[in-house]
């Protein structure tokens, strides 16, 4: 099974950016620990400020895996775009998010990729990550 985990702006920032809410760990680190979980999944990890750069990547991994896991950011709230993208691929794409952003400000629980992906996981850290990638296993 072939994944691509695709994050977007400022989880380069994971571990050092706000830890009340992200936690103390680099994506790094945790993305290590899900390869050596799941050996059975061929791991592709992208990371990008930029929202083009996270389209072309959308549609470079949207024909050929099996699935997407994709922390948007921001732009989860602002990204028209994104959204579009999702809808031109074949590859599910699950929406992931480490805080509850129903429980934050009140446009974090808008999401314009929400209703053109297979589900949104949000809440449980870098658990949600996990989560999905069950989703596609099981």
């Amino acid at each position: 099974m072939k994944i691509a985990i695709l994050n977007g702006p400022n989880l380069n920032l994971l571990g050092k950016r706000e830890p009340s809410i992200y936690g103390y760990q680099s994506f790094d680190q945790f993305f290590l620990l899900l390869k050596e979980q799941f050996p059975q999944v061929s791991f592709t990890y992208f990371q990008s400020n930029h929202e083009g750069e996270l389209i072309d990547s959308l549609h470079k991994y949207g024909f050929e895996y099996d699935g997407i896991i994709l922390n948007a950011g921001a732009y989860t709230h602002t990204s028209i775009a994104i959204a579009d993208a999702i809808s031109a691929i074949e590859s599910p794409v699950i929406e992931v998010h480490i805080s509850n952003v129903h429980s934050r400000e009140s446009f974090r629980s808008h999401s314009y990729i929400a209703a053109v992906c297979k589900g949104s996981i949000s809440g449980f850290g870098l658990n949600s990550y996990t989560l999905a990638l069950q989703s596609f296993l099981y």
